[in-house]
């Protein structure tokens, strides 16, 4: 795999994500979904971005917030949307008796609802997992391990360990696999168009596949600094750490939004420094794609770079 030449790269706001058979761009003005579809040609849908130039999307420490869930609920909805595309939801399933009284009670709200519905589970399992669960395994260890930083360090292990067992395992599940590999085209492309390089095959080709601007590694600064401002909250009531550290969250996405763009707009040793756990995760959740999956990432991509490029930088 080459390595990045040292020619001068575009700042660029343009990010993406990958989804099932396809790929979502996300630019200043437009918003992107290319989907391969079965009958192996390339199906694109394209719609405005909403307004980024709000005062509480542009305020530092406070934007994270707002940035993350509109990206967070954009990212969902690209990725049901692709699944409808590419032809992997059965219309002729019939549904439950259940869903058939929310569809007749919510009527057009109903989709909507059910997103909502598996958005609020998701948080919660994520919450689960990384804030209740790691905590109350290690309070059984309170006996034997009495300093509270020990105790914290034991903690952000075993967060750490349940990441990367959890990416670990469904990186081999054959689907997911398909979604990682179009990752990598998605982070290949927008390295290509940095370079200020055609958005060809052969060019996006030779760029690596791993992206400081990555979903991934947002997580993983999440992850990091939440063990930093654990180790600071007391261990004499476990269900008052938990509460703390879940209000804490939207300080510590406010800083994980900063740091990734701070590591957007700069290179040099601190970034890097920053941006290195993100960028070893990523090997779990990206792989190198084919030719095919580059050509869905261009054809997104396409779709979203503005007519001045300057308002698609930083």
């Amino acid at each position: 795999m080459s390595k990045l030449n040292n020619q001068k790269t575009i700042k660029t706001s343009i990010g993406g994500q990958a989804v099932i058979e396809g790929v979502m761009m996300r630019g200043p003005k437009k918003t992107a979904l290319s989907v391969r579809k079965p009958d192996h040609t390339i199906e694109t849908e394209v719609w405005n971005t909403p307004d980024g130039n709000k005062w509480y999307k542009k305020t530092p420490f406070i934007r994270g917030i707002f940035n993350f869930v509109e990206s967070m609920v954009c990212g969902y909805q690209s990725l049901m949307r692709a699944a409808e595309m590419s032809g992997l939801e059965d219309d002729d399933e019939e549904p439950s008796k259940f869903e058939q009284k929310l569809q007749n009670m919510l009527g057009d709200k109903f989709m909507p609802f059910l997103e909502g519905c598996i958005l609020v589970f998701s948080l919660a399992m994520a919450l689960f997992f990384f804030a209740f669960l790691p905590t109350t395994i290690i309070n059984l260890f309170k006996g034997v391990i009495t300093h509270p930083l020990a105790l914290s360090a034991l903690e952000g292990i075993t967060k750490i360990a349940i990441l990367i067992i959890y990416l670990a395992a469904i990186s081999h599940m054959k689907d997911i696999k398909r979604v990682f590999m179009y990752h990598g085209a998605e982070h290949k492309t927008i390295f290509c168009y940095e370079h200020g390089e055609e958005l060809t095959v052969e060019n996006v080709r030779k760029y690596i596949r791993f992206h400081p601007r990555c979903g991934t590694s947002f997580l993983v600064i999440v992850l990091l600094l939440s063990i930093l401002i654990s180790s600071l909250i007391s261990w004499d009531n476990v269900w008052m750490r938990v509460g703390l550290k879940v209000l804490c969250l939207p300080i510590i996405m406010s800083l994980s939004y900063e740091c990734i763009k701070f590591a957007g707009r700069h290179d040099n040793l601190f970034t890097r420094i920053l941006s290195a756990p993100g960028l070893w995760t990523q090997r779990l959740t990206t792989k190198e794609p084919d030719d095919s999956m580059i050509e869905v990432a261009i054809a997104s991509m396409k779709k979203v770079i503005p007519e001045n490029p300057n308002e698609a930088l930083f």
